[in-house]
């Protein structure tokens, strides 16, 4: 009996666990961010809802293409909770992509989030990496859409000679983002070059060289 009981326990944890492993859910209505609140949660706090108005549910500007002058010849426009505090407790986020020829949007995760994307002009080769080190990948065309697994190292190139737009919603108000090179190369105190130099079988003079890029 007390065997069964333990497995029943088990279960329930991992059902538990799961179902919580993403953005709280509302229990009201909606909850408009507080931007003013001095109170820290794992989350916003709630706005007075007597004085919320059809604005907090608004955001305005995804028509207007980014600056993509500068590399790697793309720019993100990434619309989250602390831009749009309608979005609090919903659990999603929306992200405007435009990529010049050549353009790419750098491996990186989002380590709260999954990214469904669609490509809305152009074409785009995307892809992603799974936990054994399988590159999933793929060109898209205008009104594909493509899935990016949460936590997984992901990307997207524009591999021909015309700018490319896309759209991202992401399943967190906060989905985070990690790229993968500045996040090793360019970390403030820097990662040791004896470390960098052994992961990447490189010499020292290279990852030094690579460390002053970011």
């Amino acid at each position: 009996m007390a065997a069964s009981h333990i497995f029943v326990f088990a279960l329930l944890l991992a059902f538990f666990s799961f179902a919580f492993a993403s953005d709280p859910s509302p229990l009201q209505d909606f909850c408009i961010a507080d931007k003013t609140s001095q109170v820290f949660i794992n989350g916003v706090a709630c706005k007075d809802p007597k004085l919320v108005t059809a604005n907090d549910f608004t955001f305005s500007g995804l028509d207007k293409a980014g600056d993509t002058s500068k590399k790697p010849g793309f720019v993100a426009n990434l619309v989250t909770v602390d831009l749009f505090p309608g979005l609090n407790t919903y659990g999603m986020s929306v992200e405007r992509l435009d990529f010049a020829p050549k353009g790419l949007n750098s491996p990186h995760t989002h380590p709260r989030a999954t990214e469904l994307l669609t490509v809305l002009e152009g074409s785009l080769y995307v892809g992603f990496v799974t936990t054994d080190n399988k590159l999933l990948s793929k060109v898209m065309n205008k009104g594909d859409v493509f899935v990016f697994p949460v936590g997984l190292v992901h990307f997207q190139y524009n591999f021909g000679d015309e700018n490319v737009v896309a759209f991202s919603v992401l399943s967190s108000q906060n989905p985070g983002v990690v790229r993968v090179a500045d996040s090793l190369f360019g970390a403030n105190p820097s990662i040791s070059d004896d470390v960098l130099a052994k992961a990447f079988m490189l010499n020292k003079n290279t990852v030094d060289y690579l460390q002053s890029q970011f």
